[in-house]
Parts: C-alpha cells; sequence; structure tokens
C-alpha cells in the first residue's frame, strides 16, 4: 500500500504550508499564527516521483497539559501511523531547545525521521543549516515551503529509503478492484455481503465494526471484481481512537488502489461535511466513481426529496457520477450498482483518438469562442490523450493560462458528452506553444516594428491604421 509520511514540528514552523504543497491542494488552514492546526489532515501526496500518504499535525513543543497537551498527543499518534517522518524546523529562528524535546520523543519509535530547515529564502544552505547538525538526524534539508524551493529533493531522499508499494498479485491485476467507502455505520459491509450473496463480512448495528480493509474476490456476469471493504472515516473531531484514526489511512489507501468507488451515503442522516470531504478525496484521486445512497427504504416522500435537494446543493462537482437510490439489507436498487460500476470503469480507460479530439474541439470553439485577453483571442489548435484512469485531455494553442474555468468546464463538459465519459473525472490541461516570432520581434526597431504590423494588416486584407 501507499507510504505514509507524517509532517512533525513545533507549532508556526510551516507544516500546513508544506502539506498544502505536497498534496497540491489548499486543504490544510494557512495563517501566521501558532497551533491553527490542532487536528490531523490527511491527502494525497502528489510532489515527489510516486504517490504517498502525507499527515499534517498540530504543533509539539512539549507541553503536557491543556490544548497544546492534546495537540502534542495527536501528532504523536500520527507518527505511530506514519513508515517515516518529517520534522520541520524554522531557519530563521534557529534550533530551539523544543526541537531537541520533539526529537527525544519522537527518537523511542525508532522511524525515519528527516529534518527540513523552512524558511531559509535568500539564505545560504550551509550556514542555516549548520546548527541543526547537532540534532544528529543527518544532512538537514534547507527548504522554503511557501516557494517550493528544495521541497522536491526532500521528499524524494524520504521516498527512497521507504518500501515501494504493494504489488498486486498477476491475478489480482486483472480484476476491476472496487472500493466501497462511507462514515462509520453507512452499511457498507451489509452491501458487500448483498453483492456477494452470502455473510462473507462482519456487519453489526455499532460504528466501527471494521477496523482494516478486507479485500474480497468474486465474479460477476463473467467479470471478475475485487471489493474493498473500508472502515467508516467519521469526522476528525470524533476520532480518538489510535486504531480508527489509522483506519483513515487505510481507507485513503484503498482509495488509491482502487479503480472504481462506491461512496455510500446515508439517507436517514442526509449529506454531511464529511461525505463531501471524502468525496473530494475520491475526486482529488481521479477515480471513477458511483453514488449510492443507502437505507433509501421507508423513507417518505418529503424525505426523498429532502435528500435529492440536498445532493444538489452540496455535490454538484459530482454531476458526472451515476446516481442510484437502495437498500442493501433488502437488496432493492443493487443490482444496479455493477452496471454503473462497469460504465464508469469503462469510461476512465476509454481511447480517445487525436483527430477525433480535435474535431470535437474545433467544434466546441466555433459554438463558443474562448474569451479575449488584452483584445487577442485565445488560439486552441488541437487536442490529443495525455492519459487513462482518469482521460487526460491536452489542449495546444496560444495564450492557454488565461483560459478561465468556466471555459474549461464548458470544454469538459462536450468531451465528456461526445465521449460518453460519464463515472469519471476528466481532466483537462492546456499547453502553450512557443512563439515563433518572439525573438524576431525583439530585434525589431520601433519603426521596423510599424512597418510589420502594417504588412500584416494588408496580408489579412485590413485596412492598415494610419
Amino acid at each position: 500500500m501507499l507510504p505514509v509520511i507524517a509532517l512533525v514540528g513545533r507549532p508556526n514552523v510551516g507544516k500546513s504550508t508544506l502539506f498544502n504543497l505536497l498534496t497540491r491542494s489548499r486543504d490544510a488552514l494557512v495563517a501566521d499564527v501558532p497551533g491553527l492546526t490542532r487536528d490531523r489532515q490527511y491527502g494525497f501526496g502528489k510532489l515527489g516521483p510516486r504517490p504517498y500518504v502525507v499527515i499534517d499535525t498540530g504543533g509539539l513543543d512539549g507541553i503536557g497539559e491543556g490544548l497544546m497537551g492534546q495537540m502534542a498527543k495527536q501528532t504523536l499518534k500520527a507518527f505511530e501511523e506514519s513508515h517515516a517522518a518529517i520534522l520541520l524546523v524554522d531557519g530563521r529562528a534557529g534550533l530551539n531547545a523544543a526541537d531537541q524535546v520533539i526529537v527525544q520523543q519522537l527518537r523511542r519509535a525508532g522511524k525515519p525521521l528527516y529534518i527540513a530547515v523552512n524558511k531559509t529564502e535568500g539564505m545560504p544552505a550551509d550556514v542555516v543549516t549548520g546548527e541543526f547538525h547537532m540534532l544528529g538526524l543527518g544532512q538537514p534539508h534547507a527548504i522554503a515551503a511557501a516557494h517550493g524551493t528544495g521541497v522536491e529533493a526532500l521528499i524524494e531522499t524520504v521516498l527512497e529509503h521507504l518500501p515501494p508499494d504493494t504489488d498486486l498479485p498477476p491475478e489480482d491485476d486483472q480484476r476491476i478492484h472496487v472500493a466501497v467507502i462511507g462514515r462509520p455505520n453507512v452499511g457498507k459491509s451489509t452491501l458487500i455481503n448483498r453483492l456477494l450473496g452470502e455473510e462473507r463480512l462482519v456487519t453489526y448495528d455499532q460504528p466501527g465494526t471494521t477496523r482494516d480493509s478486507i479485500f474480497v474476490p468474486f465474479e460477476r456476469d463473467g467479470r471478475a471484481y475485487m471489493l474493498i471493504d473500508t472502515a467508516g472515516v467519521r469526522r476528525r473531531a470524533r476520532v480518538e481512537d489510535k486504531i480508527e484514526k489509522f483506519s483513515i489511512i487505510k481507507t485513503l489507501q484503498a482509495i488509491d488502489r482502487a479503480r472504481v468507488v462506491i461512496t455510500l451515503l446515508d439517507a436517514r442522516e442526509g449529506i454531511t461535511e464529511q461525505d463531501a470531504s471524502l468525496l473530494g478525496l475520491v475526486l482529488d484521486a481521479g477515480r471513477a466513481l458511483v453514488l449510492a445512497v443507502n437505507k433509501w427504504d421507508g423513507l417518505d416522500n418529503d424525505q426523498r426529496n429532502n435528500i435529492r435537494r440536498l445532493i444538489d446543493l452540496k455535490l454538484p462537482f459530482l454531476d458526472f457520477a451515476e446516481l442510484h437510490f437502495i437498500s442493501a439489507l433488502h437488496g432493492s436498487g443493487v443490482g444496479e450498482l455493477m452496471v454503473s460500476v462497469n460504465r464508469a470503469h469503462a469510461a476512465a480507460n476509454r481511447e480517445l483518438s487525436t483527430p477525433e479530439l480535435t474535431r470535437v474541439l474545433e467544434t466546441a470553439v466555433a459554438q463558443h469562442q474562448p474569451p479575449l485577453v488584452r483584445g487577442r483571442r485565445i488560439r486552441l489548435r488541437y487536442a490529443h490523450q495525455g492519459g487513462r484512469n482518469p482521460p487526460v485531455i491536452v489542449i495546444h494553442g496560444n495564450q492557454t493560462e488565461a483560459v478561465p474555468d468556466t471555459y474549461r468546464r464548458y470544454l469538459e463538459g462536450t468531451f465528456r458528452k461526445v465521449f460518453d465519459l460519464y463515472g469519471t473525472p476528466v481532466r483537462i490541461e492546456f499547453r502553450t506553444g512557443k512563439n515563433p516570432y518572439a525573438e524576431r520581434r525583439k530585434k525589431l526597431t520601433p519603426k521596423k516594428a510599424m512597418v510589420a504590423r502594417r504588412q500584416r494588416r494588408i496580408t489579412r486584407g485590413r485596412k492598415p491604421k494610419k
């Protein structure tokens, strides 16, 4: 499974800034206020040679009472969950006695610990890291998390010494891996038992029955699957048990391993912030998705209409996913789930030809042109496929860095409709080609440049300006 890296250190040394950089997100709160992060934050690491899970933690400063003491306990638990940790220190403040106390606390776990000297922009690396050698953690890494300086080299070093991801057996690699995720007691194990047609997994009306991810192979209509039952992910403020915290890591790893994710929502509890947060992680990982609202039986029309309204209100970013209303306990609506799983898997792995993509792009641009930027029209010339699972469409043109999000969504919707890419996220990347006339223009004198502009206008059949 994915390696896990924890970010630890005193308050206000830049852990949340580094977390946002590694995950390419804005999930962690960042401000120049010590102790802003009080709980653990989990995300998928995207900077570096291979994927991993990264944990942002509150500050450690050796205080064992009150709020700071609780933050310290959370940080130590995060370190226990991880395979390695990065200790952040403040390069501008210098070595602090609390840094030495933290190292003493973390050394007892016997796990790899790397030191990153943050906030070193504009400072000589060998000078700013010199005094931190006395911590005995090897060569300190000079970084600037706010600017990204030195961070990629740091994460490469950490990942280099961690074991590789666990490879799947050849027979399992041919199966469609489907992770079933959701909050505790939403009915994940019951759903898998219903799909299997037997009581393979333990079910009990108590949150947290499943503590680990469980892999269950099965076949349906001639296709082979690997179902992954995961422990429920509940709101972080309510998670105190070390084992349950570890289950969050397992769920993130299961999302990464899956090709399709079935997310269960509880019709009787509505759509919570934790549901939206969990679905955001699925989308962030680029996984094909099927939504299932469980415990649908027994609700009256007003309750059902309210759930539909909440889905439209809170989950508009998942309009590409097929939605099912089911009862895992009684089996109603469950049969159609695997049909949607197959459709989503096929869409996520569909091959898209360059001529067809370019034709669709030209039609979309003709129907709705990109906006003007400083008086010049954004020109999108051709498109090709840049990846699968999820589909990545690369569009080349001029001034593509100025394409607004609204136009990106317009193109995404067009490609999705034409190529039937429902059930999977679609990622669009814009690339601007090098202007062959840029160097030539630099060499022109103002008078020659004016003459060249007049000549271009005449060539295009337009009246030259006086």
